[in-house]
């Protein structure tokens, strides 16, 4: 069964440049929104078809993106096993399956077998210069895989735990690269997105400045404006003043991003806004502002929560105006519908502030004009964070437009004079000075970014059918199901007929399930495969019509 499919332009370079390299490992780094999912899929299931003993393994940095790619995987006719654990056989009944960085290094052994000649997709590969174990972890676990793709939404370095399977500069082939800095072996950049338009959103970073005062842990009241230079830890502690629910800055900087995203959804009625936090109980602080000052109900997604993945998945499909997160939604989370950003958090660093601006920057639909903002503290280091990406947003607009006339490289800054600046008074209380409030945007000032058609931009190639593996069962032929979805449901009927049974037998679940198990060869439920939870199915059905 053949099936054709349209990449992007950059998509389908990448992928004739992967296949054309004989050696094993691959990194491509490009812009978040711009489709690294699509690209490492294609690249996987036309690999797996040519080697069809081959395993699928993708490693992901969080519990939430392992269920992304399984369900976008299920999309290319690819089964994975987002719920698999080192304690359980490697299934036998997919193509693979989808772990975290952290499952790798808690157990790497455990892969180290299934993985050898596989297809391993590193998501976000950075992450494994993290923690010293992750890199470990990866490199003993994927040290025989056949092909490794590495992928990332941002250059990264290699700090002080250089990572696997990463090439560092300078080099032969990338003699400019800094010292230490990670070569990437096909690069898709924020300008090159928005110079091609229908992929990514122009990004504009309004920022508030004002007055903090605080009291530093030895005792020494403090007082500065985002203006004044402070050594690093003075900067962290303004920072965290400014971002205390009990003072007005930040309720300030809500009140102004609400207010944008009510205009936006004028046009865009699902249009939302994301509230990116310090930790869990400023999270519910922010919350708590936004409900009491707006009036609406946010999502809460916090790490501690178990049902994190299922309110993400919640608020994609919903009308929500609002998404209140510490770092579940910082990187790799597809919500298209993000146009508005609040970052309310004290992590600083540029690849933290690059992963959360791309939240907002997804192309969504066939809108013309989508522009998205992250409203920022005036914060020297966000500064120049955004200054580099207004840079590249500025140039991308200056191609576009045929009078010459362009939006300023400088930040987007709210319009404000000395009266506009707010007071913070301690941490725990604040004063707002007198004056105006704030107003959100002279529209005229920004120019929108008007794309070609999208259309125009992708190529058609043709794609074959993954593989057949063992235990397909019922969905023989299905390609877009994902299997493990149908696994969760069997393993739940299974279960209703245990407890039918338990009450029609009198029989305890312990026996009745040992006697099904021994049925299908099982020592557990948990390593069933899908033609052996649907056997035990049918024999629980058999024995409920004798009982």
């Amino acid at each position: 069964m053949r099936r054709s499919l349209h990449l992007r332009r950059w998509q389908k370079d990448a992928l004739d440049r992967f296949e054309q390299r004989t050696q094993r490992d691959f990194l491509a780094v490009a812009t978040p929104g711009a489709g690294k999912t699509t690209f490492a899929l294609t690249a996987g299931l036309r690999d797996l078809a040519r080697h069809p003993h081959r395993r699928l393994v993708v490693v992901t940095p969080t519990q939430h993106l392992k269920h992304q790619w399984a369900e976008a995987a299920a999309a290319f006719g690819l089964q994975l096993e987002p719920s698999w654990a080192s304690s359980e056989p490697f299934p036998s009944d997919m193509h693979g399956v989808a772990v975290t960085y952290q499952q790798v290094a808690a157990n790497p052994a455990t892969l180290r077998g299934p993985a050898d000649d596989a297809f391993v997709v590193l998501d976000e590969i950075h992450h494994a210069g993290a923690e010293h174990a992750w890199g470990d972890g990866i490199a003993f676990a994927f040290e025989s895989a056949a092909r490794r793709l590495s992928l990332s939404g941002t250059p990264f370095r290699s700090d002080q735990n250089p990572i696997p399977f990463v090439t560092y500069g300078p080099t032969d082939e990338a003699p400019w690269a800094e010292e230490d800095e990670a070569v990437a072996d096909h690069v898709y950049g924020y300008a090159d997105a928005l110079r091609d338009g229908g992929v990514v959103r122009p990004v504009f970073f309004p920022r508030l400045g004002g007055q903090m005062e605080w009291t530093a842990p030895d005792g020494t009241e403090m007082s500065a404006t985002f203006d004044d230079h402070l050594d690093r830890t003075a900067s962290s502690q303004r920072l965290r003043t400014a971002l205390s629910p009990d003072g007005e800055w930040l309720p300030t900087v809500l009140d102004q991003a609400h207010t944008e995203l009510l205009r936006l959804r004028q046009q865009q009625p699902d249009a939302g806004g994301l509230a990116i936090t310090i930790d869990v109980e400023h999270a519910h602080a922010v919350a708590a502002l936004l409900r009491r000052h707006h009036g609406v109900q946010p999502v809460v997604v916090t790490s501690d929560d178990p049902e994190a993945s299922e309110r993400i998945a919640g608020f994609a499909g919903s009308r929500d105006p609002w998404i209140v997160a510490v770092r579940m939604v910082s990187e790799g989370v597809d919500l298209p519908r993000l146009r508005v950003g609040v970052y309310a958090t004290t992590t600083v660093t540029e690849l933290f502030f690059r992963q959360a601006v791309g939240r907002l920057v997804r192309w969504q639909g066939a809108h013309r004009r989508q522009k998205a903002f992250m409203f920022l503290p005036d914060d020297a280091r966000l500064r120049a964070h955004a200054a580099q990406l207004a840079e590249a947003r500025t140039h991308s607009l200056k191609r576009r437009e045929d009078d010459g006339d362009q939006p300023s490289v400088e930040l987007d800054q709210l319009p404000a004079n000395g009266d506009d600046q707010l007071s913070l008074f301690q941490a725990i209380s604040a004063t707002p000075l007198d004056g105006e409030p704030v107003s959100v945007f002279d529209d005229a000032h920004h120019e929108d970014l008007i794309v070609d058609d999208p259309a125009a931009l992708t190529m058609e190639i043709e794609l074959v059918a993954p593989p057949p593996i063992a235990g397909a069962g019922e969905l023989a032929g299905t390609l877009t199901v994902p299997r493990t979805q149908r696994k969760r449901e069997l393993r739940q009927e299974n279960t209703d007929r245990v407890r039918m049974l338990t009450h029609l037998t009198g029989l305890t679940p312990e026996v009745v399930n040992a006697r099904l198990n021994q049925e299908v060869g099982l020592t557990s439920i948990n390593e069933a495969s899908l033609s052996q939870l649907q056997r035990r199915r049918q024999l629980a059905d058999r024995w409920i019509d004798r009982a």
